[in-house]
């Protein structure tokens, strides 16, 4: 689990790394990973301190720091 946890996690910096900010369900979509793949890798990413998530009311944004 933990590998493709990380394999995710690369998915997103990557996409992320080549796009503007997105929601997750966007990352989720354009990636194809499920929505529990993708917030466990979210949650990788954070830890790391790789990405910065924004809650602006009801949309949260991810973006790269």
């Amino acid at each position: 689990m933990p590998e493709s946890i990380g394999q995710v996690a690369g998915k997103i910096w990557d996409f992320l790394n080549n796009n503007a900010p997105a929601s997750p369900s966007k990352i989720a979509k354009e990636i194809k990973v499920s929505k529990n793949e993708l917030q466990r890798a979210i949650g990788w990413l954070a830890r790391e301190e790789k990405i910065m998530i924004e809650i602006n009311g009801r949309v949260e944004t991810l973006s790269l720091k």
